[in-house]
């Protein structure tokens, strides 16, 4: 154990401003804080300072594991990735809704999916920016934007600024953290 409430307090100042429920330090350094002048244990995982958690807090994890697949859960709440190109949705171009799988909040219309050539899901733009937030990932080695369900917190891509016109981004979602809708069951 190392003195990781300085360390976590510069890298809270560090890492950018995103609005009260955004602001994250990296996964390397999450430290409880037993009180102010004490000294937490450093945990490997991404805290969020301000608002909501990156965590589940809606659902049990024992709910979780009963309801979602091993490769769901894994994504979903330990922040993995689906290999390239094995998706169910990764070539599924049907008109619908894609919603979390988890809490199944509408994230992603089926009109702003494209292909990237990235081999997970493309989606240009968000049904609804309160659906979705964006938390700084510095996970691999890399500073990357993680994109998290705001309804439960699930897991489940990254956001790119390569993508398409207008909006000029690409939301690389994992198929295992959706649900597909299609247009004909939302019409009944």
């Amino acid at each position: 154990m190392f003195t990781c409430r300085l360390l976590y307090n510069i890298l809270r100042h560090w890492y950018k401003y995103k609005g009260p429920e955004q602001y994250v330090v990296p996964s390397f350094v999450s430290c409880t804080e037993h009180n102010i002048w004490s000294f937490g244990t450093c945990a490997t995982t991404t805290r969020a300072i301000y608002g909501e958690s990156d965590g589940n807090h809606t659902f049990p994890e024992t709910d979780l594991k009963r309801r979602l697949t091993p490769l769901q859960y894994h994504i979903t709440q330990e922040k993995g990735t689906e290999s390239p190109f094995s998706g169910e949705y990764t070539e599924l171009y049907d008109a619908g809704t894609y919603l979390c799988v988890v809490c199944k909040k509408k994230l992603f219309s089926s009109d702003k999916k494209y292909q990237s050539g990235c081999g997970w899901p493309a989606f240009s733009d968000v049904i609804d920016a309160e659906n979705i937030k964006q938390n700084v990932d510095t996970s691999h080695g890399m500073i990357r934007t993680e994109v998290t369900c705001a309804g439960c917190g699930s897991h489940l891509g990254h956001v790119f600024d390569d993508g398409p016109k207008p909006t000029g981004l690409r939301y690389c979602v994992n198929s295992a953290a959706l649900d597909f809708e299609p247009l004909n069951n939302l019409e009944l």
